[in-house]
């Protein structure tokens, strides 16, 4: 196994996570925040695909495993206070959000509602269609 004192200098959160801002490297839109414990950002750099942690199903979550919208990533950078992580990617298919949109920051304040600016690019439906199941 290779050094990875590098993830010591990280401040983890009292779960064992860091929150991950999500960049695409053609744009620099900021696509979706996620969170990683140790092994998902170790396999991650290892990789070089965005493996996150899934606090509502308790486990590694590969991010388009289902979809297909891989994340490759091209870098991996720590903040300033060593507590979140930025990760500049390659979006493939152009879809970072499991509602079919380019990025999961869709939805902007306006008027005191929350409106949706941006437009599904493709139906969640057929992305996460699963036949025979």
């Amino acid at each position: 196994m290779k050094n990875q004192h590098w993830l010591d200098e990280i401040k983890w959160n009292a779960d064992g996570l860091v929150p991950v801002i999500v960049e695409d490297v053609a744009t620099a839109k900021v696509l979706m925040l996620a969170w990683m414990n140790r092994e998902a950002l170790s396999l991650s750099a290892e990789t070089g695909q965005a493996i996150y942690w899934s606090r509502s199903r308790g486990q590694l979550w590969r991010k388009g495993e289902q979809s297909g919208h891989v994340q490759q990533i091209r870098e991996i950078r720590l903040d300033c206070d060593e507590d979140a992580i930025l990760l500049i990617v390659e979006q493939y298919g152009g879809i970072a959000c499991h509602t079919g949109r380019h990025r999961c920051f869709y939805r902007k304040l306006q008027n005191g509602q929350w409106r949706i600016v941006e437009p599904v690019i493709r139906d969640p439906a057929e992305i996460y269609h699963n036949p025979g199941r």
